[in-house]
């Protein structure tokens, strides 16, 4: 059972893993989008992503770093 849209802070945990030299606070949305998308745990639709999921993970992933 992969990574859905839904599961923001398990996408945000995987993409800190995957880019720990990032700060999420400046990463663009096209960008996080790519990125979820390639993560090896994703299995969902890629094109059911809008900005309320990309701002989770987003919101997800800085809090994850504090």
């Amino acid at each position: 059972m992969g990574l859905k849209w839904t599961e923001s802070l398990d996408i945000a945990i995987a993409l800190d893993e995957k880019h720990p030299d990032v700060d999420p606070r400046f990463l663009n949305f096209v960008d996080l989008r790519d990125w979820v998308v390639v993560l090896d745990e994703f299995d969902d639709d890629p094109h059911h992503s809008g900005e309320r999921v990309l701002e989770a993970i987003q919101a997800a992933w800085i809090e994850e770093r504090e």
